[in-house]
């Protein structure tokens, strides 16, 4: 059996990629190539319980554009290992039924600050807090949390500052705005032949 410290190191990245946009792929090649990362999963979560899914995108159209998104790129993975797990979908589940899928990996979360302060509403957060490592990369106004000095947190404070919003994608995207910069090019492509996200006729929101 492997050493911790000899199994491939996966950085797992959880979310709904409502749509998935450049921001997200800007973090994970940062965490690839600083944070010691062999992998990043993007984990895509079909129902987040803080969440509401009103605005949400079916799970296959999300997920292929995750795919579009990544494709281009060696050390970055789709994992859709949530559509099969119950829902909603808990961090602490996902994480049990992966170490038993790939019991020769080492995985590390990696998440906003935002994301770390609101930790303490996931279920059973102190399990994961006492059996994985968290990267942290930096947010703008985000709340203080005394979680920042657990040891097994590790805070990126070079990491960049990412503001891109998929929420503010989809309001601009709905409004006709311009939001090609935002996005990779083949997921922009695909939105805007499919009419993803765009106001339909009639609709006050």
């Amino acid at each position: 059996m492997k050493n911790r410290s000899d199994k491939k190191k996966i950085g797992l990245f959880f979310g709904s990629f409502n749509p998935v946009h450049t921001g997200h792929l800007i973090l994970a090649n940062y965490f690839t190539e600083h944070g010691g990362l062999d992998e990043v999963w993007f984990v895509l979560t079909p129902q987040n319980p803080l969440k509401p899914r009103r605005t949400l995108l079916p799970d296959y159209h999300r997920l292929y554009l995750l795919r579009l998104a990544t494709e281009p790129y060696d050390k970055f993975k789709v994992s859709t290992v949530e559509f099969d797990l119950p829902r909603p979908n808990y961090t602490i589940h996902t994480l049990a039924h992966l170490e038993d899928l790939y019991p020769d990996k080492n995985f590390v979360l990696l998440m906003g600050e935002d994301t770390l302060a609101s930790l303490p509403k996931w279920k059973n957060y102190e399990e994961i807090l006492r059996r994985y490592q968290i990267y942290v990369y930096p947010r703008r106004h985000s709340p203080d949390t005394p979680l920042k000095n657990h040891p097994h947190v590790l805070f990126f404070d070079e990491a960049p500052l990412v503001e891109i919003s998929a929420s503010a994608i989809r309001r601009d995207l709905a409004e006709g705005k311009n939001v090609r910069p935002l996005l990779p090019e083949a997921v922009y492509r695909h939105i805007m032949d499919m009419h993803f996200y765009r106001k339909k006729p009639g609709s006050e929101t």
